[in-house]
């Protein structure tokens, strides 16, 4: 493939919801410690993810969520992230990641994005005026070298990429929780099919694996045909 192969790896409910709620004020990784029950078997998850790929595709909207527009500068990860952002990202927030990884590649269809004006050696700004995810996952490889790539983004990027045929693999955490709430994200959000022309936009999956983990936790490891 002249592009990385994909991993879709994320936290999920039993009901497919990656948050607590509506709104960025509710979060998994800040509300499941708080719930009994949830709290206990959450540490598998963060042990998974410390074994995911090098590179990480994620949004500009997530980081912001989690305080990088805030924080103060962290220590460097041995990690690389890809962000798809156009406007939640602030300068602050983009040398916050650069503080913390390897390589940053900022993926916008905004030509005045803050990252122009942050001068760090391992920032990139991949500008097009259209968003052509297969093009940018294209150019993450032959530009900058990233063989593979853990996928962690919102329900919308998600189906984006599933739908363009762009996920090889899916790996999900499953949290012993319901969460339901018809605006609360999921695994893959974004527009809803509408027709049945629009079928071969699905993609079937072949199990891998199915693992239980402690706590009433589990965990789905398929291949997307």
């Amino acid at each position: 493939m002249d592009r990385p192969v994909t991993t879709l790896f994320m936290l999920m409910s039993l009901d497919g919801k990656i948050s607590t709620g509506a709104g960025d004020g509710l979060d998994f990784d800040r509300d499941l410690p708080r719930v009994p029950g949830v709290a206990e078997g959450l540490h598998q998850y963060y042990e998974l993810e410390q074994k995911t790929d090098l590179w990480s595709l994620n949004t500009g909207r997530v980081m912001a969520k989690v305080g990088a527009n805030e924080l103060p500068l962290p220590e460097r990860l041995t990690v690389s992230f890809a962000i798809v952002d156009n406007t939640h990202l602030t300068d602050a927030g983009v040398r916050w990641l650069c503080a913390r990884c390897m390589q940053v590649v900022v993926i916008t269809s905004n030509a005045a994005h803050p990252a122009n004006e942050v001068a760090e050696p391992n920032l990139s700004v991949m500008y097009r005026e259209r968003q052509d995810l297969s093009e940018a996952l294209r150019r993450l490889r032959t530009e900058h070298g990233c063989e593979r790539l853990t996928i962690q983004s919102g329900g919308t990027l998600n189906t984006a990429l599933v739908r363009e045929g762009l996920v090889d693999f899916v790996d999900v955490v499953v949290a012993p929780l319901l969460v339901g709430g018809r605006d609360t994200p999921t695994l893959v959000d974004g527009p809803s099919l509408a027709s049945v022309g629009e079928l071969s936009k699905l993609r079937p999956l072949e199990l891998l694996g199915c693992e239980s983990l402690q706590d009433s936790y589990m965990r789905l490891r398929y291949r997307v045909k």
